[in-house]
């Protein structure tokens, strides 16, 4: 995730859960499934997108949602946005970057995605889940240090108003809305181990925050979810999260642990050693992880890279070496393409073609950032990250990063590619 400055933002009030979901899709659109949807031993297509659908200001993207015929720079990224989708068609689909706002995941779902663009035809999910995220709520601390308590930095995860940079899961499977399980409010300092800052102007151990600050503070920079989707007679439970980029913080480097310990939060989650999971506890007060043997697939922007940009050391490979998760290793020939774009690209370590972001060519570079990550013995029949080649005429809908061309935000969609892998249940 670049991070932009952003401003005229507010600050909203932070709704309450509001799992969003529907009746059964209609018999046409069962019917229109490219391969994909309800039935027995089919093949699902999983997928995440850092879509890039964040706006300056509370509400803001809901009126730009509400107004699918307006010409300018925020609708024509939203349209392009939901021409992604279209083409890459996946059954259940994590977007990050979206403010949180129920009423957006529904404009976007019947003012865009439902809406044909060009021959990439209309895509209906009658299922949906959205939460609250930490962004932009403030914590009441100094949480940078800079001797003044306000601002996004200071929030419980970086944002102008609460629920910017937000998520939302669409499914075209029913969601289990009963069974879902939120760690927006888990406290950073109660997982075993943690990274904790050090405040390396003192003496002191991992003394960035002060135990007041550490009472309050909270792992996740928007939340994990754990989304159980029902895939004919089986749940497959959809972990999704967005762990905060390891960049924008100082030689105390509080971003980079973070990132790790919110991408280890799932390693644990999931590990076939129960008792590795035993601290952790949902917003409803249940403590433990996933049960063994349970199905999942892990999707997000984890924001590291295994070989390249700014992360801290293996910390992605807790998930990608992770006894119980594998890892499709998809791939794009427009990635591999990208590496032309110089800079940082020429000295990376890793293969272009599995990045999936296109980030500043100077630092950090392109990166493999965004992931889809299914349990253990699911038969992965396919994978693959929307990045065409500059021939490609889809190459308009992510294009490289140009703000005389692309005023509104560099770029045409997002400098994220979407991600997908197809698994067979």
């Amino acid at each position: 995730m670049r991070r932009t400055t952003l401003l005229g933002a507010g600050l909203a009030t932070v709704l309450a859960a509001v799992p969003l979901a529907t009746l059964a899709p209609a018999q046409a659109d069962r019917a229109d499934r490219d391969g994909h949807g309800p039935g027995t031993r089919e093949t699902v297509r999983f997928s995440t997108f850092n879509a890039s659908l964040n706006r300056a200001t509370a509400g803001g993207l809901a009126a730009d949602l509400s107004t699918p015929d307006a010409d300018t720079g925020a609708v024509r990224q939203a349209h392009k946005v939901a021409e992604t989708i279209q083409r890459t068609r996946p059954d259940v689909l994590l977007v990050n970057e979206f403010d949180f706002d129920p009423e957006a995941v529904d404009l976007f779902r019947d003012n865009f995605l439902g809406v044909g663009h060009g021959d990439a035809r209309p895509i209906a999910y009658p299922y949906a889940y959205v939460a609250p995220s930490n962004t932009g709520i403030p914590s009441g601390h100094d949480l940078n240090n800079n001797g003044s308590v306000g601002g996004g930095d200071d929030a419980f995860g970086f944002g102008l108003f609460p629920g910017q940079y937000g998520m939302v899961v669409y499914s075209r499977y029913p969601i289990d809305t009963d069974a879902v399980r939120t760690f927006q409010t888990f406290r950073w300092a109660d997982m075993p181990g943690a990274l904790l800052p050090d405040d390396p102007s003192t003496d002191a151990p991992a003394d960035w925050y002060s135990p007041a600050e550490l009472e309050d503070v909270r792992l996740s920079s928007k939340s994990h979810w754990d989304v159980p989707i029902e895939i004919g007679d089986e749940t497959v439970h959809f972990l999704v999260s967005h762990p905060t980029p390891p960049t924008f913080d100082g030689p105390e480097d509080r971003n980079g642990l973070r990132n790790h310990d919110e991408i280890r939060f799932w390693a644990d989650y999931v590990a076939p050693r129960a008792g590795r999971a035993a601290y952790v506890y949902d917003d409803e007060g249940r403590y433990g992880g996933l049960a063994r043997g349970a199905s999942f697939v892990i999707a997000g922007d984890q924001n590291a890279d295994p070989a390249d940009g700014d992360s801290v050391d293996s910390a992605i490979d807790q998930l990608l070496r992770h006894p119980r998760v594998r890892d499709p290793r998809p791939t794009s020939a427009g990635g591999a393409e990208a590496v032309d774009q110089g800079g940082a690209n020429l000295g990376h370590e890793g293969d272009p073609a599995l990045d999936t972001a296109d980030f500043a060519d100077g630092a950090p570079g392109n990166l493999r950032v965004d992931y889809v990550l299914p349990s253990k013995g699911t038969k992965v029949v396919g994978s693959g990250i929307f990045w065409p080649i500059d021939a490609d005429p889809l190459y308009r809908l992510t294009g490289d990063y140009d703000p005389s061309r692309w005023p509104f935000t560099g770029v045409p969609t997002s400098d994220h590619r979407q991600v997908w892998v197809d698994l067979r249940y």
